[in-house]
């Protein structure tokens, strides 16, 4: 005959199953805290490729048949920024100095390369997730 189970055991199952909830959701947020980490190194190491180029013509060729005088041409995190985003945010004249990694590469490309061509160059921050911003995005206008 099998005994009956005594609250104390039935706690104990209770503790042990909220135990392992939170060692996965620390497990997971382990993962997504390193895989975050290994994205912005990518991004802050990332360089600008001889195929440059050919992709920025192709990709304004492309907008312009379809009417379009702009081309975003990367999105990253606002985080990225030295200031989170805040100069690009408030439009202030040296946003250009709160850019890192392959953003500030891009945008020293565009200053070198594009400028000159008669091509400006646009950021803005483009969603503001809780309020904050979240993510920027840097286009080509002609």
């Amino acid at each position: 005959m099998m005994d009956l189970m005594r609250p104390d055991d039935l706690k104990k199952i209770s503790n042990e199953a909220e135990m392992a909830k939170a060692q996965e959701y620390i497990r997971r947020a382990r993962k997504q805290e390193e895989e975050q980490a290994a994205l912005r190194e990518a991004f802050m190491s990332r360089e600008i490729g001889p195929e440059a180029y050919e992709r920025v013509n192709a990709a304004v060729c492309r907008a312009a048949e379809q009417g379009s005088h702009q081309v975003q041409i990367i999105t990253f995190p606002a985080s990225y920024c030295n200031d989170g985003g805040r100069r690009i945010n408030n439009s202030e004249p040296d946003w250009p100095n709160s850019l890192e990694g392959f953003a500030k590469k891009a945008y020293e490309f565009y200053e070198k390369e594009l400028k000159s061509l008669g091509y400006r160059a646009h950021v803005e921050i483009i969603d503001y997730p809780g309020g904050m911003p979240g993510s920027v995005g840097m286009f080509l206008k002609w």
